[in-house]
């Protein structure tokens, strides 16, 4: 028995989209007619304009003038021929316009358009303006205004001119809340901070009745990816309160006024709502200091103020019974207005670091829940070979790991589907393009002098793999990791990394007596590194431990500096200096091992890529290494 037929009714569009669609067709009828009011002649044949004496004359006793029509002094009329005039134009035009002129005799010209037959008529001067074109100009506007209004309260409702000034933040009611606790780790420091904000939110009076009040907002510092919007989306859903949910970058629009008005619809909505959870993601981008490095020089964009300062009357009218807690997050908090910093607004700071070893393997564990594991995989090895990642690495790696399983056709994501992903991330993609046997040397020779002043500098990173297999942008690639995560840096370990970016181009020096542009980015880590060392870090006996280079966003305009021209001049000689001893180090230190650089780059143009104890072998150098690497 046939099922019923399918329903191919369509429900109507809603009342706003029919008015609005009605304001479009009146606006376009009132347009069109206010065009044809204007230009009653623009449909006509095309006319030229003609001079009197002789083309007009020419034409009238040559017969080939049909009709004419004279108001004042302006005679227009038709052609029987079209003519072409001026000589050179386009198109010939088959209706003219002539002025005759008051000395002209009147009585032999129409003695000669009577003789030639031409049809004679004449039209009365204008006394004002059209009644079409009087109602068009006076009433068309105002009918338009009208219509709009309308249109605008209808599709916004109550006030729906001020519906442009809401605030579009999500609201994420609690028993949408899909993300707790259990889903965030490795930064078990911060999920402390905010734990009494659960408890705080659940049981209020637990504090209250001791005289305490939760911090009204709390900001979430930190690099990208460490996890602070999850943080912040865990906490709502861990407290199981409503949750909104916008970006900084939503409030500013090009009207002013339109930031601090979402701002206030943001706040009065949470305070219906409480308690609540109000986070604003990229805090900076309406956050930034009102004032420059000088004093105020340079300013500001008004409607970001504007909307910066809703937010501090916001902030600061809390009524610390509400029980709405602000939640933002930043990656520059040293750009940040001290308005905003100040008790009483964001008093609670959380810094949301990059996880330790312990942390990475936590996140691997809450990544591949849901994710088929082989016998082989070492998530411990995995998070040891992965230092300086944060979560949103280590879920891409993972999520890498899974599509290239699939792409292989495996029922399970082996160790091999993680390490390939974990080099796609890190390296980039393999790219097999054509190179000359002579590039391909020469590419060895520089990927080899990296690896062997990694091998032979004391401190030095562990060289983990060399290959000449061209990823992404480059035509080979040393990836040398610590054996452990390193949080502060001394200055033989930054002079070692030095030394091994300059490794390269130094190989090139010694085998081919010239360099190529191979070595651009080497140097510019390099350079990085020495300028960094002197200016930020105190690791100059000339410059001593003062900060010569500013932090961003300090300074009121790009290519402004707060040094003299002689301390520039000290910090440019002395990141010379580093530059040029480490280079001659460099140099000794390859010219002595000419040997193993030779047998490394036969072992790279045999192999193509070599694996850390390859590598070390290869070198004749014994590997020392506490953890097994994974690359």
């Amino acid at each position: 028995m046939p099922g019923p037929a399918p329903d191919n009714t369509h429900p109507p569009p809603p009342r706003s989209q029919n008015f609005g669609v009605g304001v479009l067709v009146a606006i376009t009828l009132l347009g069109l007619a206010l065009l044809i009011a204007l230009n009653p002649n623009g449909f006509e044949p095309k006319t030229v304009r003609i001079p009197y004496s002789p083309t007009f004359l020419e034409q009238v006793r040559a017969g080939n003038v049909s009709a004419i029509s004279s108001k004042s002094a302006t005679v227009s009329g038709t052609f029987r021929t079209p003519v072409r005039y001026p000589s050179d134009a386009t198109t010939p035009a088959s209706a003219f316009v002539t002025v005759i002129p008051e000395f002209a005799n009147s009585s032999a010209l129409m003695a000669l358009l009577q003789s030639k037959g031409v049809e004679i008529s004449a039209t009365a001067p204008s006394t004002g303006t059209s009644p079409l074109l009087t109602l068009l100009l006076f009433f068309g506007p105002v009918v338009l205004i009208v219509l709009l209004f309308v249109w605008l309260r209808r599709s916004g409702g109550v006030g729906g001119a001020a519906a442009f000034g809401r605030s579009r933040a999500q609201r994420v009611e609690p028993s949408g809340h899909t993300v707790d606790f259990d889903d965030v780790a490795g930064i078990d420091e911060a999920k402390a901070e905010l734990t009494e904000l659960v408890d705080f939110l659940k049981d209020p009076d637990k504090y209250r009745r001791l005289g305490g009040r939760i911090p009204r907002g709390v900001l979430l510092t930190g690099p990208p990816g460490t996890g602070k919007t999850l943080l912040a989306r865990a906490l709502a859903g861990e407290a199981r309160v409503p949750f909104f949910s916008i970006s900084a970058s939503e409030f500013v629009e090009m009207f002013v006024g339109v930031g601090a008005s979402r701002v206030r619809d943001l706040f009065k909505q949470a305070k219906e709502a409480a308690p609540a959870i109000v986070f604003v993601d990229e805090l900076d981008a309406i956050g930034r200091s009102r004032a420059g490095a000088m004093g105020g020089f340079g300013g500001g964009h008004d409607e970001r103020e504007q909307t910066l300062n809703q937010i501090l009357t916001e902030m600061d009218g809390f009524d610390p019974s509400v029980g709405v807690i602000v939640i933002a997050a930043t990656n520059r908090p040293e750009v940040l207005d001290p308005a905003l910093l100040r008790p009483g607004r964001f008093d609670r700071r959380v810094a949301v670091q990059p996880p330790d070893t312990a942390g990475r393997r936590k996140i691997l564990d809450v990544h591949t829940r849901s994710v088929p594991l082989a016998g082989d995989v070492d998530l411990d090895r995995l998070a040891a070979t992965t230092p300086g990642m944060v979560g949103a690495d280590l879920a891409n790696i993972v999520n890498e790991a899974a599509l290239t399983a699939a792409r292989r056709g495996h029922d399970v994501v082996t160790m091999s589907d993680l390490h390939d992903s974990l080099e796609k991330l890190v390296l980039g993609s393999e790219r097999r393009i054509l190179m000359s046997e002579e590039e391909r040397r020469r590419t060895a020779y520089h990927e080899a002098g990296h690896a062997l002043i990694g091998m032979l500098t004391p401190g030095a990173d562990p060289v983990r793999k060399v290959s000449i297999i061209p990823r992404g942008i480059a035509l080979g690639i040393t990836f040398s990791a610590p054996d452990a995560d390193r949080f502060s840096y001394d200055r033989p370990y930054l002079l070692g990394k030095i030394k091994v970016a300059l490794g390269g181009r130094v190989a090139e020096e010694l085998v081919y007596d010239e360099v190529t542009t191979g070595a651009q980015n080497d140097i510019k880590q390099a350079t990085e590194l020495a300028r960094n060392m002197v200016g930020l870090w105190g690791m100059s006996h000339v410059i001593g431990p003062v900060t010569v280079i500013p932090d961003e966003g300090q300074l009121p305009f790009p290519g402004a500096s707060d040094v003299s021209p002689q301390t520039q001049q000290l910090i440019d000689e002395e990141v010379r200096h580093l530059i040029d001893d480490a280079h001659e180090q460099v140099t000794h230190l390859m010219s002595a091992n000419r040997q193993r650089l030779d047998s490394l780059v036969e072992a790279l143009l045999e192999q193509e890529t070599l694996e850390q104890d390859e590598a070390y072998a290869a070198a004749g150098i014994q590997a020392a290494r506490e953890t097994p690497a994974l690359m």
